[in-house]
């Protein structure tokens, strides 16, 4: 094969590998710019959720009418705001206290102690004076005479005491529930403190272990900056490759191009001349042929025993060369301009600036290396200077106060707590008793009422013995007897009880949702030294007790309402700067030099330049088609050979036909062997004219900006590359600035609402109201409430309970006789009625 085939193969091969290039798809670049993505947000785990003060909240309940019809009833016996003064005395000097004062502030209290010891010794003195009416038949006996109107008193009486009965049922249900739900919330309430208190210990104690915990977990944005640094320098290629491919190929392909014209330009030009001088050689070996082939056939059509000759003479006369080929302009000047072109391989020149520009992914893996590993390096002290934070955190050496505060709560609260477990058993037990007596009480009443009813109905005349009636009216005094009996211990247990949880609600529980106990506890002077609560608990100067609250509330961390000897400001620990300022020095500091691809030599430009210069467009290739449009010869050789042939069949003459027989075989032999490989010529040079022809007038234009286009994409590609290097580092930069902003709010959160918080303390707070008030202080009043509702109630309940019996027994009637009973008027006397 000749060089100029193989460079034209090495043409077609580059050709079909840029093709090939530009339609492959190719990764884009990667979208580290855009918002965050699901998967850019890291996930930490939290193991440090066991120590923790479960925040407990007032669960609504079927009860609460109830509880907010006692609270009512509490705020009307006590409508004092909370004895400030008297509590300052007593807790500081308790000898001091006087009784007035005492007396002044639980006024409501006093009166109800008044109500209630009347109480105590009223019903136990009526029921006395009821016995012994009872036993001098004066109370409680039976009806003298039957009048129209006792039936409708005894129905009277029968609702009353059912009404009055529906309502100590009522109230020693809500009695019984509410004491069960008292003793269902104390044990727990109770348990709760101290574990509380052991929890906040706990708490504080597991501070730096805590801390130490957030900061490890400095591992999961540092795995992430790795895993993406490890792709980061194939990333930024490809970006660099997918956002510059189509400029390159572009101006490879546009190089190809005019290699390619150069290479088929030369090849054209060269069939150009060649065919050219052979179309004239031809011409010059035809012509004599051509003359004397005329000259016989003429003589021929000329001879007298030519039969109908005359017809075809004309043309056999015209029969003479066509085309010259020799006047055409020359090509032979053009083809010394390109004598020894192309001297540089543009195949291998274009496959080299294709490689070179597909490896720029593999050249920038190579040329980051060494910043990866910097990188790594950075991060590797960067989680040194993160370890500063477990440091240099101060909470250690500052809550032992605390720590020790809770640790003697704790201890002294366990004997009152058993204290009052074993009062709220006694309670209890009390409650149960005395509930169970009045359900004793109503159970006589119950069975009274209906047996007393339904002696009525039996009996047939109101002066018959009916032991059923006597029965019920039996029933009714033995629940009378009960509600005498056991009245007086109702009472007091109810007193008790009101005593307590009543100035449990409005001593404590309404003035710690107010929050004026915190004000009082804040109020210097109030406490005394040994109970200084800012001290104990070594809150910082300039705040107590309701600030340190309501910031603990807010979720303010230890840190901030302890006092310490030197300021721990978190935020500035958590500054993201301070981490990140190297890690983005050096990646703003990068440069690397990613697009220097060659596409076009020096020799390839020249080549190119004299190409341009050649005089390829100055040729008139307009006289090639102007000659090319005559034919090779005028007269059409075939056809004059068939009109000889036609004449030979109508000749006479056989010698005459023979000769035009001649003259046929020889005008085809001519037209067979001479002018059709003129023809052949003629075509071959018309296709290298037409590509020609159609080349020259945009050749200088293409190659000029073939040229331009080449030199401003290999003057482009650096600085686009540079450029779009550090858009990708300063898209990767934010990205990573994300994950360090990510781990810093976490650390700040995790340390101010978790590790290191004192909202436990506020949630404790919480807690124990919620457990005093809401949870044993509401049921526990409301079981006196109820327990007291009953009591009362018993007075009206021995009332009717009393009169009803008369109309259970027999009646007394009045009859005539000469004895001391009295006679029943208007009517018939009959035997007198039985004393019973």
């Amino acid at each position: 094969l000749s060089a100029e085939t193989m460079r034209a193969a090495g043409l077609l091969l580059a050709r079909a590998l840029l093709l090939l290039a530009r339609a492959l798809p190719h990764p884009a670049a990667a979208q580290q710019c855009h918002p965050a993505s699901p998967g850019g947000v890291l996930r930490f785990t939290d193991r440090h959720a066991e120590i923790r003060v479960p925040a407990l909240h007032r669960v609504p309940s079927s009860l609460d009418p109830l509880y907010g019809l006692v609270r009512r009833c509490l705020d009307l016996i006590q409508q004092n705001p909370l004895p400030t003064e008297l509590l300052r005395t007593a807790l500081n000097d308790p000898g001091s206290v006087r009784t007035a004062q005492v007396v002044q502030y639980e006024l409501g209290y006093v009166v109800c102690a008044a109500v209630a010891l009347l109480f105590t010794v009223a019903v136990p003195v009526a029921g006395m004076c009821f016995c012994y009416c009872r036993s001098r038949r004066r109370c409680g006996g039976r009806l003298r005479a039957h009048r129209r109107s006792l039936g409708c008193r005894r129905r009277c009486l029968l609702a009353c005491l059912s009404f009055t009965s529906l309502i100590i049922l009522i109230g020693v249900t809500c009695a019984f529930v509410t004491s069960q739900r008292v003793k269902g919330q104390m044990e727990p309430g109770l348990r709760a403190v101290p574990a509380t208190l052991r929890t906040l210990r706990q708490h504080l104690a597991h501070v730096p272990q805590g801390v130490q915990m957030v900061v490890d977990k400095f591992e999961v944005p540092r795995k992430q900056i790795i895993s993406d640094l490890a792709g980061l320098s194939r990333s930024v290629g490809l970006s660099i490759h997918a956002q510059l491919k189509a400029m390159t190929y572009e101006a490879l392909a546009d190089l190809q191009d005019r290699a390619g014209d150069l290479q088929t330009s030369l090849h054209h030009l060269q069939i150009v001349e060649r065919t050219a001088r052979a179309l004239a050689a031809a011409r010059a070996e035809l012509e004599p042929a051509l003359r004397e082939r005329r000259r016989r056939v003429v003589a021929l059509l000329d001879d007298p025993r030519c039969t109908s000759c005359a017809s075809v003479l004309g043309r056999a006369q015209s029969l003479e060369l066509g085309a010259d080929y020799g006047q055409v302009p020359s090509v032979e000047k053009v083809l010394q301009a390109l004598t020894g072109l192309p001297r540089s391989d543009f195949a291998e020149m274009i496959r080299q600036g294709n490689g070179t520009f597909n490896s720029i992914p593999e050249l920038a893996v190579e040329r980051m290396a060494r910043v990866i590993q910097d990188l790594r390096d950075d991060l590797a002290r960067t989680a040194e200077k993160v370890q500063s934070i477990a440091d240099g955190f101060p909470l250690p050496d500052y809550t032992r106060p605390a720590s020790e505060a809770l640790q003697r709560a704790e201890e002294r609260s366990r004997p009152y707590l058993r204290e009052a477990e074993r009062f709220e058993r006694y309670r209890w037990i009390a409650g149960t008793v005395l509930c169970s007596i009045i359900l004793l009480i109503l159970a006589c009443n119950v069975t009274g009422m209906a047996l007393g009813a339904y002696g009525l109905s039996k009996r047939e005349d109101p002066s018959d013995y009916e032991c059923r009636g006597e029965a019920g009216a039996k029933f009714l005094l033995i629940g009378v007897g009960l509600a005498f009996l056991f009245s007086w211990l109702l009472i007091l247990l109810v007193f008790a009880t009101f005593l307590v949880g009543g100035n449990i609600q409005t001593l404590v529980c309404r003035n710690w949702v107010n929050q004026e106990i915190y004000k009082f506890i804040d109020t210097p002077g109030n406490l005394p030294p040994s109970m200084n609560l800012s001290r104990q608990l070594n809150l910082r100067r300039n705040s107590n007790l309701s600030s340190a609250y309501r910031e603990c509330k807010s979720g303010a961390g230890l840190w901030e309402v302890l006092q310490l000897d030197r300021s721990y400001e978190l935020d500035e620990h958590l500054k993201t700067p301070k981490y990140t300022a190297e890690f983005q020095k050096r990646l703003g500091d990068f440069t690397a030099h990613l697009g220097d691809v060659r596409l076009l030599r020096s020799e390839g430009r020249q080549d190119l330049e004299t190409f341009a210069r050649s005089g390829v467009d100055e040729v008139d290739y307009g006289r090639f088609q102007e000659e090319m449009k005559n034919p090779v010869v005028q007269t059409s050789l075939p056809g004059l050979a068939r009109n000889l042939e036609g004449l030979q069949k109508m000749q006479r003459n056989s010698t005459v036909a023979g000769r035009l027989a001649a003259e046929a075989r020889a005008l085809w032999q001519m037209q067979n062997s001479t002018v059709q490989a003129q023809e052949a010529l003629v075509a071959k040079l018309a296709e290298s004219v037409q590509f020609l022809s159609r080349l020259a007038p945009h050749l200088k234009e293409r190659v000029k900006r073939t040229l331009a286009t080449t030199a401003a994409v290999e003057a482009r590609l650096p600085l686009q590359a540079q450029q779009i290097l550090r858009q990708e580092l300063s898209c990767f930069t934010r990205k990573e600035l994300r994950y360090f902003s990510q781990y810093l709010s976490w650390v700040g959160q995790t340390l101010r609402e978790d590790v290191a918080s004192c909202q436990p303390l506020a949630t404790a707070l919480d807690n124990g109201r919620v457990i005093l008030c809401d949870r044993i202080a509401e049921p526990w009043n409301a079981f006196w409430f109820s327990l007291g509702c009953c009591t009362f109630f018993l007075i009206p309940n021995i009332i009717f309970a009393v009169r009803l019996t008369k109309h259970f027994r027999p009646i007394r009637n009045r009859l005539i006789s000469t004895g001391s009973e009295e006679t029943c008027p208007f009517h018939i006397p009959r035997v007198t009625a039985l004393k019973l």
